[in-house]
Order: C-alpha cells, then structure tokens, then sequence
C-alpha cells in the first residue's frame, strides 16, 4: 500500500463517530462494489483466518459492518435485482426502477462495469465537479485460477470439507477428491479479489474523490464452498437451500465523516433496504412501488432509532414457491406453503445448521410465529 493510502486510512480511524452533520440529501459520489457468490464468511473481517483480505478489512475498520445482513433470494440474479431495486423476489418484473435509473435522474454520472480495469476507466474519468454512481461488479469465482498461488500448501484446516450430499446438484463436479484444491483456489481467487479492491480505493484517493465518496461493500448471495456438502450457491442442492453461507452476505459501508469507523451493526438487516437507505441519503424519490424495505441509514450512521419505530427482528427471502424467515436467532423454510419439506434452525446453538428443528414438538412456537410473520409480509408484497 502506498503512503499516501496508508495515511487516509490511519487518518480514518480518527474521525470521530459523531461528524455526520451534513444534512440529508446530499449527493456523494456512490461506489457499490458487488462481488457475486461471496458469502460473508469466506471474509478475514468476518472472522476466517486462513483467507487474508487485508483492503477488505481496511474498508471494514474505516467503516461499519454489517453482521447479519441477509439476501432476499438465495439465487443470483433475483438476487441483485432485488439488491437495485427494492422489490421483493415475487414483485420483480421488468422496468423496475433501478439504483442506476433514480440516481441518473437527479443528476448522477451512471456506470455498471464488470470487471477491475473498467471500473479503474470509469473512475478515472470522475471528477468532484458531478457526482457518480458506480455499481463495479465482480465474479471472481465464476472461473477459478488456474493456481492457488500463496495457497498451494494451505491446509485450509479450519473450512469445513465435507463428502458430497446426497441432494448435491449445480457444482458436484467441484466436491470429493478436488475439494481442497478448489477451495485453495477459491481463498486464491478471494485474494485476488481484495487486491482489486485495493486498487479502487487507490485510485479514488489519487484523483482526490475519497473524501466525498461512499463505499458499499456486498454480494447478491452467497456460495457454500464445500459446506453441507455442496458447492454453488441455493441451486447446489434440490431443492434449493437457504443455507446460512448462501443468504449471509456481507455489506460494509465506509464513508468518511458520516460512517463511524471500528463500528458493526447487529440489527438483521436484507437487500431490500439498500434502495430505501439511498433514497434516504440523497434526493433521489423513492420508487412509487410496494416496497417491503426500510432506510437503515440511522443505524450505519450511529443514529438513535425513534422509539415508537424500532428497528425489525425478521426478514425473509424467496425464491419460486420457497420462503424463509430468519430472524436473529431462528430460522424458517417453508416450500409449497408448507406442504413441502420444512426446516427450522436454531442458529444460535446450531450455527452451521447441521439439526432440522421443524418437526421438533419443543419449536413449535418458533415454527408457528415466524411462519405467520412469512405469511404476512407475503400478504404485504402482494397487496
């Protein structure tokens, strides 16, 4: 890392959590770098200690993170479209207002770029005189390295590896035998990633754009990687899952003067908020649409929540005729509304949700509660 970066950062953590003065509607230049099938736990910041993603970590100490902040599908591209545009899985159809198309209208410089070097481009031709909005995207494990590189040798001991599951389906190919070889190269592949990263941070404070510039850090949804048996991410296994590693992304807001630094956040929080929270932020008009989200924008910032509004314990996903409510110790999947196979999790004593609690005569209350919190924000999607 260069000095110059090296400062900014050191100087970061200084900036005192209660800075944020500047009033609502601003227009900060917006970077949202979107990495696809990263699940939160493959993340030093997020406690792995066998994969280093040392500008990762570094957006995480001059920012807040996230810790439970869940995708609202367990599938990639209903994923992001729920990520930029705020409707829910079943409420998506095309022409819905997107991230891009709100802040375009306000007066933002627009990009969606694919890849480190035209996200590098874009940046390069920023300036502080227009702000910007750039969705930077990243699929680092869609095709992985030929090399581990620095994690040829790695043990990798601490990552779980298991045989392949009966119910394996997308990505068999990369369990058994080849498992820890593709797992070296996906802690390869995770560090290539950050080092991308590192490079956009760069580049923002060599044109001076730092400063002004809000940095989200997340993923559509996750990957199993190995875990239960399984590789890719809800269609690894059929039926589709809403494992933990699959719904579990991270998101890491860094924002200098508005964001506290060291700061993480332990609300359950879903990519349905981010399209609130932004409108929030800046004058763009939030979509006249259904929208089941709400502005997290107090809590990244350290803000006390209303009293008479609290923050939500639950939030749910979906895809097709699959649904789960997790809140922030339970977990819920009902298919064909709950006609199909169920599952429910105690996540707090059963992290890695190894023992299926649905037919569990002792959860019967959590099974009834959460499924009827599932079948009311399905009521509320569809009003």
């Amino acid at each position: 890392m260069n000095s110059t970066r090296r400062q900014f950062f050191l100087g970061s953590l200084a900036l005192p959590a209660l800075a944020a003065t500047k009033p609502v509607g601003e227009q900060p230049n917006i970077l949202l770098i979107l990495v696809d099938a990263l699940p939160s736990w493959l993340l030093s910041c997020y406690g792995n200690a066998q994969v280093r993603t040392k500008n990762i970590d570094l957006l995480a100490q001059t920012g807040t993170r996230f810790l439970n902040h869940y995708s609202a599908s367990p599938l990639g591209d209903p994923a992001r479209a729920v990520l930029l545009t705020g409707r829910a899985p079943s409420q998506l159809k095309g022409g819905d207002a997107t991230l891009e198309k709100l802040l375009g209208g306000i007066g933002y410089a627009c990009g969606n770029t694919s890849g480190g070097a035209a996200a590098l481009q874009f940046l390069d031709g920023q300036s502080s005189g227009k702000p910007f909005f750039l969705i930077a995207n990243f699929a680092p494990f869609a095709n992985l390295p030929a090399s581990a590189g620095d994690y040829a040798q790695a043990k990798l001991d601490t990552f779980v590896q298991e045989t392949p599951a009966k119910n394996a389906a997308r990505g068999k190919e990369m369990l058994g035998r080849p498992l820890l070889d593709n797992l070296r190269k996906t802690a390869a592949a995770t560090a290539s990633l950050d080092a991308e990263v590192g490079s956009l941070v760069a580049r923002l404070v060599q044109k001076k754009l730092l400063s002004e510039t809000l940095i989200m850090f997340t993923s559509p949804c996750g990957s199993l990687f190995g875990r239960h048996g399984a590789w890719a991410s809800g269609d690894a296994t059929e039926p589709i899952n809403f494992y933990e590693e699959v719904v579990c992304t991270p998101m890491i807001w860094s924002w200098s003067g508005r964001v506290p630094p060291l700061a993480t956040r332990p609300e359950v929080v879903s990519a349905y908020d981010l399209v609130p929270t932004i409108c929030d932020i800046t004058p763009a008009q939030l979509p006249a649409a259904n929208l089941c989200g709400r502005s997290y924008l107090p809590l990244v910032t350290g803000k006390p929540l209303p009293k008479k509004q609290p923050w939500r314990t639950t939030v749910f996903a979906q895809y097709q005729d699959a649904a789960m409510a997790r809140s922030d110790r339970y977990k819920v999947v009902l298919r064909n509304d709950g006609k199909g196979p169920g599952e429910l999790y105690d996540d707090r004593v059963d992290p890695m949700e190894r023992v299926n609690q649905y037919d569990n005569q002792q959860f019967l209350t959590v099974k009834t509660s959460h499924s009827a919190e599932l079948a009311k924000w399905r009521r509320q999607i569809t009003a």
